[in-house]
């Protein structure tokens, strides 16, 4: 697990921001009636993964903030997923690309559950200041 640096050297990110892209533009040549139906279901659903990873990794000093964000991501991973799925039974001229974004979503979520798994194994919660050792402590009161 990388906890310096940026989320953007994260690999699961970088994958899953380019599935994001790629749904994006795919959606872009579905029939105008399922632009706003299906299509915008999908591009949100399939943004919200890496927006989730970034949210979570801002909030990596938090185990569970980490944690709860990562399976957010997973959660829209596996939503990506169903209106892919809606897509390629549903728009037979599409059904070939559906299937190689299917692929790469499915790999995704599949690093995406390898990644909330170490973060949950090896994650290093950083030391807390104990109450006691702060000289001064500030009272909401005395504001």
């Amino acid at each position: 697990m990388n906890t310096c640096g940026s989320y953007k050297s994260l690999e699961i990110y970088q994958l899953a921001h380019a599935l994001g892209v790629r749904i994006h533009h795919f959606t872009l040549n579905l029939p105008k009636y399922e632009m706003y139906e299906c299509g915008s279901q999908l591009r949100r659903a399939s943004k919200s993964i890496s927006a989730n990873i970034v949210e979570g990794y801002g909030r990596r000093r938090y185990k569970a903030e980490f944690i709860r964000f990562l399976i957010y991501a997973q959660a829209s991973c596996d939503e990506s997923i169903e209106w892919l799925c809606y897509i390629r039974d549903c728009h037979e001229q599409l059904a070939d690309e559906s299937t190689l974004l299917l692929q790469q979503a499915g790999e995704v979520g599949r690093k995406l559950n390898r990644f909330i798994q170490a973060v949950e194994s090896s994650h290093q919660p950083s030391k807390q200041i104990p109450v006691s050792s702060i000289k001064h402590p500030v009272s909401i009161f005395n504001l």
